[in-house]
């Protein structure tokens, strides 16, 4: 098992600039897949739900720090209230 050696907002902000700098073009037309990719290398895999996308990032990258985005989305997920519209 790896050691996270970034901060919550490290993984973050590390990811979203190598995102937008190298992945985002090559990776637009899978929207709404999940993407996990390595903060350090800049690999990623993708999937169709978080578990599988991470997983296909550790078998290339075993101690991979994650930052995980669902393609096309400003986030990952959306947590609400259950019963309230949204």
């Amino acid at each position: 098992m790896s050691l996270t050696h970034y901060t919550p907002s490290e993984i973050i902000q590390r990811g979203q600039q190598r995102y937008e700098r190298d992945i985002r073009s090559k990776v637009e037309v899978h929207h709404g897949k999940m993407l996990a990719l390595d903060v350090d290398s800049g690999e990623y895999a993708l999937g169709c739900d978080s578990i599988t996308a991470i997983d296909r990032l550790k078998t290339k990258v075993p101690s991979a720090q994650v930052y995980l985005l669902r393609v096309g989305f400003p986030t990952a997920v959306k947590i609400c209230r259950v019963g309230v519209p949204l």
